[in-house]
């Protein structure tokens, strides 16, 4: 009797199915539990300024060991040579022989948020000197197809352990404050000090600038690109037809228009990093230059370190209670292979292990040994218990083992299927 069968092609099928999971973020994860790689540093004027390029957001607190970091933040701007007309235009001091671009000590950063934006561009766009662009008129069916550059990015980045396979279309939402919060002045027409150490004075963000983004019942189609594959524009929950951001689903990638996130009109002021001899910069505060015309773009978003404007998004725009701030089903592909493995009667009633017949040179030589000897010949039907079944490949290499739940009888009155499940 045989000890193994070959397989048929035609008992082999494969399948796909879908598992998806509700992934939840909070204000206060990304408030507080974010981790932050200073990796840049300056020299020269001052102390100096030492920033990341960006910072990862936990599940909870990151010096722990079962945390899970959720996703990168980080911002961009595209270089003169991408946009001649963007802020970084108006900022440049021109290029030097190497054809890097010179901003005043004022800023700081510019050529890493230069590098940031031309990253994610080559990673969806397929080109780094591409732009993002968002349609002017998001409405059904609109004639109207111009398009706006996106020039100050804020890109949200999934780990792959919460977005998995990709993020599942239409499920999308998050919420952000427009305005950002008061400091503890009270009367003060300046907003929330963006500053490192600005959280003192943070109070709770006014309700009436909370905005929802989302990807949901959105009246423009699914698209795909070559590099990006399935996007969609994100839009303003309150107004359909105003779009704010892009999300592609399989990178597991947000990119946000801040222009169009936040408000235009609000000031801001508080010490930021800076290369000046204290190493802080005072921006748009009372007795300065900038004194109430300070505002988020260009000013901060020039001006401040990586880490400076991640702050200010995370502590004051996202806000830091225990409100979902992000929310999206995940899409898990079960790829499945089912090979159906046919036992016949005539198969497998035979034992390979010794022990299973009695040895030659006893009484009960040839007899099966778990039989009573004193049963005649004729009643002596093999048969045996299958408990694992081996999948191989041509060469004769195991490939697989299944294990059954229980010993299952095998003997020439019966015929058995096997189906074997295996998931990748």
């Amino acid at each position: 009797m045989p000890s193994n069968k070959l397989i048929d092609p035609k008992d082999l099928q494969v399948s796909k199915a879908f598992l998806n999971q509700l992934i939840d973020v909070l204000q206060q994860d990304i408030c507080d539990n974010r981790k932050k790689y200073q990796l840049w540093t300056t020299g020269g004027i001052g102390p100096g300024v030492t920033s990341s390029y960006y910072q990862t957001v936990y599940d909870s607190d990151f010096t722990l060991g079962p945390s899970n970091p959720i996703f990168d933040i980080t911002v961009g701007i595209p270089s003169p040579a991408v946009k001649d007309d963007g802020i970084a235009s108006v900022l440049t001091l021109g290029a030097d022989s190497g054809g890097k671009y010179l901003y005043p000590s004022s800023s700081l950063m510019m050529r890493e948020k230069h590098e940031n934006y031309e990253q994610y561009a080559a990673e969806v766009l397929g080109n780094n000197t591409s732009l993002f662009t968002l349609p002017v008129d998001a409405s059904p069916n609109s004639s109207n197809i111009t398009e706006t550059e996106i020039d100050s990015a804020l890109f949200l980045h999934f780990k792959r352990t919460f977005c998995r396979d990709a993020i599942k279309e239409s499920t999308f939402s998050m919420g952000m404050y427009t305005t950002a919060s008061w400091t503890s002045t009270g009367s003060s027409p300046y907003s929330y000090d963006p500053g490192l150490g600005g959280r003192q004075n943070l109070y709770s963000a006014s309700v009436n600038g909370l905005s929802f983004w989302t990807d949901k019942d959105a009246p423009l189609q699914k698209f795909f690109s070559q590099n990006g594959g399935p996007w969609s524009y994100l839009i303003d929950a309150a107004n359909t037809t105003r779009a704010v951001g892009r999300i592609y689903y399989q990178h597991g990638l947000v990119v946000l228009d801040i222009e169009k996130i936040t408000s235009s009109s609000q000031f801001h002021s508080g010490t930021i990093d800076g290369m000046t001899p204290t190493g802080q910069l005072t921006l748009g505060g009372p007795g300065t230059q900038t004194a109430g015309k300070s505002k988020l773009i260009p000013d901060l978003m020039c001006s401040g370190s990586i880490d400076n404007i991640i702050d200010h998004f995370c502590e004051s725009r996202f806000g830091c209670s225990a409100t979902t701030a992000i929310a999206f089903q995940n899409v898990t592909n079960i790829n499945s292979l089912l090979v159906y493995c046919y036992v016949m009667p005539q198969d497998f009633n035979v034992s390979a292990n010794p022990t299973y017949i009695e040895p030659f040179g006893t009484t009960n030589a040839g007899r099966i040994t778990i039989y009573d000897p004193s049963l005649p010949e004729e009643v002596q039907d093999t048969f045996t218990y299958i408990t694992t079944l081996g999948l191989y490949d041509a060469s004769g290499g195991l490939l697989a083992v299944a294990k059954l739940s229980r010993p299952i009888e095998k003997n020439a009155s019966r015929a058995l299927t096997f189906r074997v499940r295996l998931d990748f």
